[in-house]
């Protein structure tokens, strides 16, 4: 089967409704509602970080208490191949964690599979990120749970970016908002983030389930089951204790990080599409719009934002303080070659005033040239039809209107499209 028509008939899924917000300080408790019906044909793919925006989200939340998969291998070969995985976190096996290695190896295995094509970018930026602070390099596999390796994943409660994280919670380990830059989207800075929280979890239980299942529902969550199970600290003392929807994140871990390690093992193969074989990484201290260096540079101005998903707004706001700009090796050259010719190139209108006062969405459009149209969504009504309808692309018409990983748009609702 072509890569084409595989995605037609895919969605990059989150395997389970994480409740991060509820670690961080959401008030809400409840995780989304299941929907499995939100399935979108795509026609081809430009890069391999484009497939999580270019598929449609849909929730699948398996009941791994009441599962029952008939799985391709007995008992002893999954117990045998976790018992292999040396690491400090502890691998159990037991009828929820096989089920969850059924779900990523079997009943997913497709989507499992553009899963892995994403982690073949993003693993190692976490593993050195890990390495650094000491940590089991096991935790990367917590990213597949949360947001399926997409940085600009965001939960109904606002939680963002591949590890999920609250306002507050990422303010507190130096992940900054403005309005032009979002750290919990920067692949690198959440990473760093993420593994300073885990590290502090860790700290408080001394056992890392149980850090990672407060790293999903909070620390208060776990006190409280241990104190219910009458101050039994192992995980699965507490299991029946802990929230419904945390109950499964330790066995999808567990389930993930099999995958992880076997997935050869079960014929997968993980789903290629182009990509930056290397990167390289330059400081900027001027403003600078992606449209300014995709014009002299001609680099696609969607390869930008893929490797650059902090900037909200394309722009890069360099004259605060330095920022990242990361390129494609084989385009660098070229960009410190035009550097100042990029940098005046249209600046007077890029960084008019009046521009960089409006709404996020009007600055991703080139400011000159292009028509804004306004859709007003009626019933019947996705935003895989409405970016038909225009020909503009799925991704594009997200990124304008904050469209979130799920894909939801309400009846009555102005989208703006730049023709």
């Amino acid at each position: 089967m072509k890569i084409s028509q595989l995605l037609g008939i895919l969605t990059l899924i989150y395997l389970l409704p994480t409740n991060t917000a509820l670690a961080q300080g959401s008030d809400d408790g409840n995780p989304d509602t299941p929907d499995n019906s939100r399935y979108e044909s795509i026609d081809s793919l430009l890069s391999i970080f484009h497939i999580q925006r270019s598929m449609s989200d849909s929730i699948i939340y398996p009941e791994i208490d009441s599962m029952n998969i008939a799985a391709d291998l007995p008992d002893s070969i999954y117990i045998e191949r976790l018992s292999k995985i040396v690491s400090p976190v502890h691998l159990a096996y037991n009828k929820q964690i096989r089920n969850c290695i059924i779900t990523y190896t079997q009943k997913y295995k497709e989507k499992s599979e553009a899963i892995l094509g994403l982690a073949e970018y993003y693993m190692p930026i976490f593993e050195e990120v890990f390495d650094q602070y000491g940590l089991p390099l096991e935790l990367k596999g917590m990213a597949v749970i949360e947001s399926a390796l997409d940085p600009l994943a965001v939960s109904r409660f606002g939680a963002t970016g591949m590890w999920q994280f609250m306002y507050r919670t990422g303010k507190h380990y130096n992940l900054n908002v403005t309005s032009f830059v979002d750290d919990r989207r920067d692949p690198f800075a959440s990473a760093h983030a993420a593994a300073k929280y885990l590290h502090d979890l860790y700290s408080v239980f001394g056992d890392w389930n149980l850090a990672i299942a407060a790293y999903n529902c909070g620390e208060g969550n776990v006190r409280k089951a241990i104190r219910r199970a009458n101050g039994k600290t192992d995980y699965w003392e507490i299991y029946p204790y802990l929230p419904h929807e945390t109950r499964g994140y330790v066995p999808l871990f567990v389930g993930a990080t099999y995958m992880l390690h076997y997935y050869k093992e079960h014929g997968m193969v993980p789903l290629k599409a182009d990509k930056p074989i290397q990167t390289d990484t330059i400081m900027v201290n001027r403003m600078l719009h992606f449209e300014q260096i995709s014009s002299l540079v001609d680099i696609p101005i969607q390869q930008l934002r893929d490797l650059n998903p902090q900037y909200r707004r394309d722009i890069i706001p360099g004259k605060e303080k330095p920022y990242t700009l990361t390129l494609p090796y084989e385009y660098t050259t070229a960009f410190i070659d035009k550097e100042e010719e990029i940098y005046a190139y249209k600046d007077s209108i890029y960084f008019n005033p009046k521009v960089l006062a409006a709404p996020a969405d009007y600055s991703v459009s080139t400011p000159d040239g292009k028509t804004k149209i306004t859709h007003k969504v009626v019933k019947g009504d996705t935003p895989g039809g409405i970016a038909q309808k225009y020909k503009v692309r799925l991704s594009d018409l997200k990124y304008w209107n904050n469209i979130g990983s799920k894909n939801i748009i309400r009846i009555g609702q102005k989208l703006v499209i730049y023709k």
